[in-house]
C-alpha cells in the first residue's frame, strides 16, 4: 500500500516500573532537551518483567503531568487499554490532556496510543473482566468508535484531530481496526512480515471503504542494530521507539539512534 512519506521520528518509552517518579521526571526532561520526537509511557498495574511487585506507576495520571512539565514533545501511552475505562471517558481524558499540553500554543501534543490489553494480571487484581482475545479486539472496535464520537461532542473541543495509535499484528481483526481508526500502526514485526501486513491493512481498508493512505508505520529498536533499523526504514516505518528501562538510563544509546535519524533526514 502507498504510504504517507514523512520524516523519521524516534520515540523513547519509558517504562514506569522499578523506579521512583522523580527518576522518571528527571527523565523526561533529559529526553526533550536531547529532542526527541516522542515520549511513551504504558498502561499497566504492574512490573512487566523483574520483581513482579516492584514499583510502578498508573499510565494517565502520568501522560497528565508530562502534559505540563514538557513543552516540545509528543507523548502518550504505549498503548493503552482500552478494557480498563469507559471508552467515553478515555476520550474526554485524553480531550483534557491535549489542552494541558497546548499551553498557550493552541495545539496539543498528546497522542492517542491504545490496544486492546494483554496482561491478566491487571485485570485479576484490579477487578475487570479478561475475556478472551477476541472479545476484547471487539470492545476496542466499538471502544474507538464510542472515542470519536464524543470527542465530536466534547465541549471545548480537542485543540487538533488527535492522532490515535494502535499497536498489534492480527491479520483477522487488528489490523482491520487499524485501518478504520489509526494515524499510526505500531508493531514489532520484522522488515520482512511488514509488507504483508501492510497489504492487509491495504485490502481491509478496501473492504470498508476507508482511506488508509495517511498511515505512519511505526516500529520498535529495542535490543535492535542499525541493519535492521535500515531495513524497516526501507520497508516503510517511519516512527521507531526505543524501550527504556531505568533507573540507570542509557542516555548514550538515545543518542546514537538520534543521530542516526538525523541521517536520515538528512
Amino acid at each position: 500500500m502507498p504510504l504517507l512519506e514523512t520524516p523519521v521520528r524516534l520515540g523513547v518509552q519509558i517504562e514506569p516500573q522499578h523506579v521512583g517518579y522523580d527518576d522518571i521526571r528527571t527523565a523526561v526532561a533529559r529526553l526533550e532537551e536531547l529532542s526527541v520526537d516522542v515520549v511513551f509511557n504504558w498502561d499497566h498495574f504492574f512490573p512487566l518483567y523483574g520483581e513482579p511487585d516492584g514499583r510502578h506507576f498508573e499510565g494517565w495520571t502520568m501522560l497528565a503531568a508530562w502534559a505540563e512539565q514538557t513543552e516540545r514533545i509528543e507523548f502518550g501511552a504505549l498503548v493503552n487499554c482500552n478494557s480498563y475505562r469507559n471508552p467515553d471517558l478515555q476520550a474526554d481524558m485524553a480531550r483534557t490532556i491535549d489542552h494541558i499540553s497546548a499551553k498557550g500554543t493552541g495545539t496539543g501534543r498528546f497522542i492517542f496510543g491504545t490496544g486492546a490489553g494483554w496482561f491478566e494480571r491487571d485485570y485479576d487484581e484490579y477487578g475487570y473482566e479478561f475475556g478472551t482475545a477476541g472479545s476484547r479486539l471487539d470492545q476496542l472496535a466499538a471502544g474507538l468508535e464510542r472515542v470519536e464520537a464524543r470527542w465530536a461532542k466534547l465541549n471545548p473541543p480537542p485543540t487538533r484531530r488527535i492522532p490515535i495509535l494502535i499497536g498489534g499484528k492480527g491479520e483477522r481483526k487488528t489490523l482491520r481496526i487499524v485501518a478504520n481508526h489509526a494515524d499510526i500502526w505500531h508493531s514489532f514485526v520484522t522488515p520482512d512480515e511488514l509488507v504483508r501486513k501492510l497489504d492487509v491493512i491495504a485490502r481491509w481498508a478496501d473492504t470498508d471503504g476507508v482511506d488508509a493512505s495517511g498511515l505512519i508505520v511505526s516500529n520498535d529498536l529495542k535490543q535492535r542494530d542499525e541493519q535492521t533499523a535500515d531495513a524497516l526504514f526501507d520497508a516503510g516505518v517511519r516512527l521507531f521507539t526505543l524501550g527504556f528501562a531505568g533507573p540507570d538510563w542509557d542516555f548514550t544509546l538515545v543518542q546514537r539512534w538520534l543521530d542516526w535519524r538525523d541521517r536520515k533526514n538528512a
